[in-house]
């Protein structure tokens, strides 16, 4: 699924047009864009979170020359699926472990 495909179902499915669905789900993305940028958590319960992780600094080798390179730190964006995403995926099964 694309973001166009996105933008069409939204705009089918709140019965508004293509491009008024289009600027709702822009400005969806920027303010995540935007809140990731400061570092916050974007909570979309139950579907799922958006946080920013700190990779640490770490040796790496360059594959073509085989030759050890430093990789700086830096922040990276990931998304922690919710218990509902996690079912629909599972074919609604309880993910769950019993215990």
């Amino acid at each position: 699924m694309t973001k166009a495909d996105i933008v069409e179902s939204v705009a089918v499915n709140a019965r508004i047009t293509k491009r008024q669905a289009s600027e709702i789900v822009e400005l969806i993305l920027k303010e995540i864009r935007n809140a990731l940028g400061r570092g916050d958590r974007v909570a979309l319960t139950p579907f799922g979170s958006f946080v920013v992780r700190e990779r640490r600094a770490r040796e790496g080798r360059n594959p073509k020359t085989g030759q050890t390179i430093s990789i700086p730190q830096r922040r990276v964006a990931a998304f922690v699926a919710g218990a509902s995403l996690k079912s629909a995926i599972a074919g609604g099964r309880n993910s769950k472990k019993k215990r």
